[in-house]
This record gives structure tokens, C-alpha cells and sequence, in this order.
């Protein structure tokens, strides 16, 4: 009798889920993604293959996977990737951290918000293509050291921005409850403010991660000797059309893969979080 009842208050088990039926259903949810890109795919093919002057400009796909294939084999493509990705890291490193010391002092200190805001909103009103010949000649020359810093600074504002909103974001009345119990500064930060502005935070890293690589391609235009913005404005100066798309289609693929492994991070980091409708 007590083996039946222990076995009734058992919770009921989820229904074994098929492999095949869960990599079906992650099909079904990226076909139409799937679809649109065959379609770009088809018109790009149809489009190249009737007019002779735009193929001379565009390359065919035709032509693209055969340059594709060249330069992986001969290991081009991977050195100026690894050229890129190394200049994305730098710049990540370089500029969110200090976005978000700089983020959390504004949002935190109403005199600093007034002595350095105007100026971190000027100084983002610049165009960084106009300024990117300095900080490179200024940086010591072409290298990875100027591009990173060139990276950094397109990714410093949005990331600033996102800190900036999320702390203000807390309630105050939550505020006024971490200090009625004594809270220190830390236990502040890390359960109050940090849980809070962590959605606003992974908005901010999501669009910071896509636009590194952004700022990355800026500063291989202007000094560098390698990467896939190097590889893209060399091709084009010897009209080579299937090496920038190439060098286009590698960045865009790049820019995907860490967009979305920033939302994989946000999915485990705030699972806590109440699902949205």
C-alpha cells in the first residue's frame, strides 16, 4: 500500500522526446530563414548569370565557392581570420569593461553624469572613419594594437549606454529596502543592480559584439597588414570580386556566430527570469 501511494505522488515524467523529432521541429523554426536565403541565393545566381557587367562587379556564387575553397586550402582565409577574430577579442576586452565603469559612475554619480556626459556624447557624434587615420598614426602605425583600439572605441558607446540604463532602471523603492537593511555597497550591486540591469546589459554586449567586428574591418582599412577587412579592400584594389564577397560573407559569418553566442550566454544567465509573453 505505502509502495503504491509513493509511487502515485510521484510527478508525472515529461514524454520522451525523439531526436529526430527535436532536430525536425529546429528545422521547421529555421525554415523560413532557410527559405529567404535560397531565395537570395537564386536571384544572386540568375541575376550574375544575364548580365556580364554585373558579374564583373558581383562575382557569381559559382566563383565565390571556388575562391572560397582556394583560400581555405591554402590556409589565406584562416590567417586572416584569425588576424580578425584576435582584433575583436582585444577590442571586447578593451571597451565593455570600461563602458561599464564608466556606465555605472554616470548612472551612479549625478556630477560626473553632468561633467562627462556631454563629452562621451560628443565624441560618439564623430565619425570614427574620420578619426580612425589618427588614432591609427597616433597608436604607433598599422597593427593589431591600433585596430583593437579602433574596435574598442566603436563598442564603447552602446555598451555605456546599456550600463547606464540598466542601473538606472532599479526601482527606488527596492533601493530603499537594500539600505533600510543595512545592505553594504556590494551586496547592493551584486543583488540588486546587477540582476537588474543584466537584461539591458546582454542587449547592449549583443549589439557591442556585432559592431567590433564593424570596427574591426574600419581599422584593417586604414592600417593593417592581415585580416578579413585587409583581404576585402586588397581584392577590390586588384578587382577581385569573389574575394571581397569572400571576405564579406566570412565577416557577416563571424558577426553571427558571436551574436549568437552572447544569446546563448543571455538564455543561461537569466533563466531565472519569468518567461516573456
Amino acid at each position: 500500500m505505502a509502495q503504491t501511494i509513493s509511487q502515485t505522488a510521484q510527478p508525472a515524467q515529461p514524454p520522451y522526446t525523439k531526436p529526430r523529432f527535436a532536430f525536425l521541429r529546429r528545422l521547421w523554426y529555421r525554415l523560413p530563414a532557410l527559405l529567404v536565403a535560397l531565395a537570395i541565393l537564386a536571384l544572386w545566381h540568375f541575376q550574375t548569370r544575364e548580365s556580364a557587367s554585373l558579374a564583373f562587379v558581383i562575382a557569381t556564387p559559382e566563383a565565390v565557392w571556388q575562391t572560397f575553397g582556394q583560400l581555405l586550402s591554402n590556409g589565406t582565409l584562416l590567417n586572416h581570420l584569425g588576424t580578425t577574430v584576435l582584433e575583436v577579442a582585444l577590442g571586447l576586452c578593451l571597451g565593455v569593461p570600461s563602458a561599464l565603469l564608466l556606465g555605472y559612475l554616470i548612472a551612479r554619480n549625478r556630477f560626473a553624469e553632468r561633467t562627462l556626459g556631454p563629452y562621451v556624447v560628443g565624441f560618439q557624434a564623430v565619425p570614427l572613419i574620420a578619426i580612425a587615420p589618427i588614432l591609427i598614426t597616433r597608436l604607433g602605425g598599422p597593427g593589431i594594437a591600433s585596430v583593437s583600439v579602433v574596435a574598442a572605441l566603436i563598442v564603447f558607446f552602446p555598451m555605456l549606454m546599456s550600463a547606464f540604463v540598466g542601473i538606472r532602471s532599479v526601482p527606488a523603492e527596492l533601493r530603499e529596502l537594500f539600505r533600510a537593511l543595512n545592505a553594504s555597497p556590494w551586496q547592493t550591486f551584486y543583488r540588486l543592480e546587477l540582476p537588474s540591469a543584466a537584461p539591458s546589459l546582454f542587449g547592449g554586449l549583443k549589439v557591442s559584439v556585432t559592431l567590433a567586428v564593424v570596427g574591426t574591418v574600419v581599422g584593417e582599412a586604414y592600417g593593417a597588414t592581415a585580416g578579413l577587412g585587409f583581404m576585402i579592400f586588397s581584392s577590390r584594389f586588384v578587382y577581385n570580386p569573389a574575394g571581397v564577397m569572400v571576405g564579406v560573407f566570412t565577416l557577416t559569418a563571424l558577426a553571427l556566430l558571436l551574436y549568437e553566442g552572447v544569446a546563448r550566454l543571455e538564455r543561461r544567465a537569466l533563466r531565472w527570469r519569468a518567461p516573456q509573453p
